[in-house]
């Protein structure tokens, strides 16, 4: 059966429709899998594990745990030309599984989409010839505000600081206090801020004309916002080598710090920061690679991708920490000081950063375009993974209607998403983060490759793999398939809920309903598994 050469009308996928062609799928899953994550999350989680000591973890679990997840989910959402929904037929009891991908998926883009706000607003503000966060003379400013070029006359505290207080840089008073206007506590929603709304609607307008044809469109909108982000980290990284005290950051980033590989909090920020910024579980996976012909090589793309993904982590993370100990040398400060996790790294910390450069708004620009860039990948991923999942359930009603629903689609999510742009919303959106890409996606997870390895089964999972690429996957991935991974995933787990906190962001702490809150979020795609599962019984 595995000579059998298929024609070409099997070759296709109907009305589905196919990826035009191959570097339009590879585009489109490198900017999925690339995100904002690779650019604020993995340098901070590398400086604050052992610096170039992390990488030998970080690198493990890629082996071990990213890389077979990666192509176990390419390999089924290419075999069965379906999106999550349909992706589990093949085992009915956990079909549930779909839904609760497709229920991430939605969590992700109410909010994800409110974070490329964000950047869309510090880019608009950076068309300016001073950047408005480069002085504390403006009306949102406070006493407590000194930028970094009048302070180290002497190693004393500035003078116009009250009593009591510590120096706040401006552009953390213009996070809080311009763009956000943030309230002080998450019962406070406050007032619309107008502003961030309609840079919200301009954001969705913009991915739904990328994906009005579905990956018709996005196909060739990646061939610039995947590799945009490459172009301006070089430009970057060669700027701010010519920087004083570039080097010193560097080598912080990577000097090594042996002691924390004996922590088993390092392993576990390992394999988190792997699973995570390979986007696995979301369903974008499935999806993306159910458009892909059936011949096509499937195990060659999911190694281009997932080594792509972690030279763009390292890659960034020299970018990022050579801009951090120039930071640094300004400010007169050990770097340790200076490096945020987050978006108080490309919020705050960066843009303060930027005012030092000469010709600062350039710099400011490219930056925040690039993050732009980045966070629209990822949205077109998230946005189709929906869109598909609900046609391919649908089809006879809604895929020939996929324009008009792609856009009650966009529509629905911005209506959703209005409340995280109110003077209280980013302490929802810090919920939401925190919660739903987190627990929920390490169950899914742990599920999909328990069920594929022992339900469906490895040995005729490995035969679809043949049938399709020609070749039997070797016994290392059905290891790491049936065994490794799911024993690391549930590892992370028991792990994270060990160790579980409640919620804070900065000093201040959650109360219990929105903690609560954040659990009911995980439950809402979590229950689908059990559910699905007493329903298909």
């Amino acid at each position: 059966i595995y000579s059998i050469n298929f024609p070409q009308e099997y070759d296709e996928t109907g009305e589905r429709g196919n990826w035009t062609n191959k570097a339009e799928f590879l585009l489109s899953m490198i900017g999925y899998a690339v995100g904002l994550g690779n650019v604020w999350r993995f340098p901070y989680l590398a400086f604050e594990n052992g610096g170039g000591a992390f990488l030998i973890p970080y690198l493990t679990m890629l082996v071990l745990a990213g890389l077979p997840i990666f192509f176990l989910e390419v390999s089924l959402g290419q075999f069965c030309s379906q999106g999550p929904l349909g992706a589990f037929n093949g085992v009915p009891l956990v079909k549930g599984l779909g839904a609760a991908m497709v229920v991430v998926s939605v969590y992700v883009g109410i909010y994800y989409n409110v974070v490329i706000s964000y950047t869309l607003y510090f880019l608009f503000s950076s068309f300016t010839s001073e950047l408005p966060w480069a002085r504390c003379n403006n009306q949102w400013n406070t006493q407590a505000c000194v930028h970094s070029s009048s302070i180290y006359n002497s190693n004393q505290t500035p003078q116009n600081i009250p009593k009591g207080h510590t120096r706040v840089s401006p552009s953390e008073e213009y996070w809080n206090f311009k763009v956000l206007e943030k309230t002080n506590n998450i019962e406070n929603l406050g007032k619309i801020r107008w502003e961030l709304a309609l840079i919200l609607l301009l954001a969705w307008i913009i991915i739904y004309g990328c994906l009005i044809k579905g990956i018709k469109s996005s196909g060739k909108a990646v061939y610039f916002t995947a590799t945009f982000p490459y172009v301006v980290l070089t430009i970057l990284l060669a700027r701010a080598f010519t920087l004083e005290g570039a080097m010193d950051g560097v080598f912080y980033f990577f000097n090594p710090k042996w002691d924390k590989l004996l922590t088993a909090k390092v392993w576990k920020d390992a394999a988190t920061q792997i699973f995570y910024s390979l986007s696995a579980s979301w369903g974008g996976l499935i999806t993306l690679s159910s458009y892909n012909k059936f011949n096509n090589n499937c195990y060659r793309d999911s190694i281009i991708v997932v080594i792509t993904n972690s030279f763009t982590s390292i890659f960034a993370g020299v970018t990022i920490f050579a801009v951090i100990g120039f930071m640094a040398h300004v400010l007169k400060t050990d770097i340790a000081s200076v490096a945020a996790d987050g978006p108080g790294l490309a919020f705050v910390v960066y843009p303060e950063a930027l005012t030092q450069m000469p010709v600062s708004p350039l710099w400011s620009v490219l930056f925040f375009l690039m993050l732009f860039t980045l966070g629209l990948d990822t949205m077109f991923a998230t946005l189709e993974t929906i869109v598909t999942s609900l046609t391919d359930a649908f089809p006879r009603q809604l895929r020939h209607q996929k324009c008009i629903f792609t856009l009650a689609v966009c529509v629905f999510l911005l209506l959703i998403g209005l409340p995280l742009v109110t003077q209280g919303g980013f302490y929802y959106l810090h919920l939401l983060d925190s919660y739903v890409a987190s627990y929920s996606l390490i169950v899914c997870a742990i599920v999909e490759m328990l069920s594929i390895s022992y339900i469906y089964g490895l040995n005729r999972f490995c035969d679809d793999i043949k049938m399709m690429t020609g070749r039997r996957p070797n016994v290392y991935w059905r290891v790491t398939w049936s065994l490794v991974s799911p024993a690391v995933l549930t590892f992370i787990l028991v792990y994270s809920i060990a160790n579980y906190k409640p919620l804070k962001l900065d000093d201040y702490s959650f109360p219990v309903w929105a903690n609560v809150l954040g659990w009911f979020t995980v439950a809402s795609s979590v229950l689908c598994i059990p559910v699905g599962a007493a329903l298909e019984v």
